[in-house]
C-alpha cells in the first residue's frame, strides 16, 4: 500500500505528522485521504509520534497579521466572493492541520481509540471541504496563495498544544462553533448573488461542522469526566484563559444545539465580553471628557 509514490506509514500518528510536515495543500489532501482511509481499513495502529510545533505552509498566501488583512469586499462581485472563498479555504487548510495535529500530539495520551477514530473523520471532511472550495476558486478563475492571509487559527492551536482539554475548548467550541453562527448568512448572500454552485459548498461544510463541533462536545465531556471536572465550570475557566478573543452574540443556536452544545456553555461567557467591552469603552469616554 502507498500514498501515491510513498510507503504507507507505520502508524496512524506517523501518518498524521507527515501530513503535517507536507507543505502544499493538494498533498495535505492526498495524504488525508490515504490515511483515512487505511485507518478505516484497520490497517494502522494509533502508535506514538511528535507533532511539530508549527505545521508546513507553502510559500503562498502572504501571511499577515488580522488587524492587517483587507476587508472582504462585497459578496454581489467575483472580486468578493473569491476574497470570501480563498478566505474560507484558508480556514479549512488551517483545519486539516488541526484535526491531525490533534491526533500526532496527544497520541500517547492513553485516550480512547474511538477518540482517533472521530478526529480522523473531522481531518478526512476537511481535507474534502478545502478541495472544494479550491476547485471553485479554480472555476472562478483563481487560486489559494493569490490573496493575503492570516495565522490566527494557529495561534490559538500554540496556545492549548499543552493540554488536550483546553484544545477542545478553544478550537471545536469556540472557534468551530463560530462558523455554525455566521456561515447560514454567507450562504443566504451567495444565494443572492445567484453564486449557487459556492452556496451549496458552503452548506456542505456547514452540515458537516455541526458534526465537528458534537465530536469537540463529546470528548471535552469525557476528558472533564475522566478529570472529575464540571464541564461548563471547565469551559468558562480554559476560554478565560486561553482564548483573547470574545464570543460574540447572535448565536446559531438550533446548530448548536444540534451538535450537543448546550447555551449554558457560551451564554455567561458572551454576557461577560459584552461587559467587559461596555466598560473599556465607558472607560476609554472617560478618559476622553465624555
Amino acid at each position: 500500500m502507498s500514498f501515491g509514490k510513498r510507503a504507507l506509514s507505520s502508524s496512524l500518528a506517523a501518518g498524521a505528522v507527515e501530513i503535517l510536515g507536507s507543505p502544499e495543500p493538494a498533498d495535505k489532501v492526498a495524504l488525508s485521504r490515504a490515511l483515512a482511509r487505511a485507518w478505516r481499513e484497520g490497517r494502522l495502529a494509533v502508535g506514538r509520534a511528535v507533532a511539530p510545533a508549527r505545521p508546513a505552509r507553502p510559500l503562498r498566501p502572504q501571511l499577515l497579521p488580522p488587524r492587517d488583512m483587507p476587508k472582504r469586499r462585497n459578496f454581489g462581485s467575483p472580486a468578493g466572493r473569491i476574497a470570501l472563498l480563498h478566505a474560507l479555504a484558508h480556514i479549512e487548510l488551517n483545519a486539516i492541520d488541526l484535526a491531525w495535529d490533534i491526533v500526532a500530539r496527544f497520541s500517547g495520551a492513553d485516550l480512547p481509540r474511538a477518540f482517533y477514530f472521530d478526529w480522523v473523520e473531522v481531518a478526512a471532511e476537511e481535507a474534502e471541504h478545502f478541495a472544494l472550495l479550491a476547485g471553485r476558486l479554480a472555476a472562478l478563475g483563481a487560486a489559494y496563495g493569490d490573496l493575503p492571509a492570516h495565522d490566527g487559527l494557529w495561534e490559538a492551536a500554540a496556545e492549548t498544544s499543552h493540554d488536550l482539554l483546553a484544545r477542545l475548548a478553544v478550537v471545536p467550541l469556540v472557534l468551530e462553533a463560530r462558523g455554525l453562527d455566521v456561515t447560514p448568512e454567507m450562504i443566504r448572500r451567495l444565494q443572492r448573488a445567484d453564486d449557487l454552485d459556492s452556496a451549496a459548498i458552503l452548506d456542505r461544510i456547514y452540515r458537516d461542522e455541526i458534526g465537528h463541533v458534537a465530536v469537540g462536545v463529546r470528548w471535552f465531556e469525557w476528558l472533564c469526566h475522566e478529570r472529575q471536572l464540571d464541564p461548563k465550570a471547565a469551559f468558562h475557566d480554559l476560554v478565560r484563559r486561553h482564548f483573547t478573543g470574545a464570543l460574540k452574540p447572535p448565536f446559531n443556536r438550533p446548530a448548536r444545539d444540534a451538535a450537543g452544545f448546550p447555551a449554558g456553555y457560551y451564554e455567561r461567557l458572551a454576557a461577560e465580553s459584552l461587559s467587559r467591552t461596555a466598560g473599556e469603552g465607558g472607560a476609554q469616554r472617560e478618559a476622553l471628557g465624555g
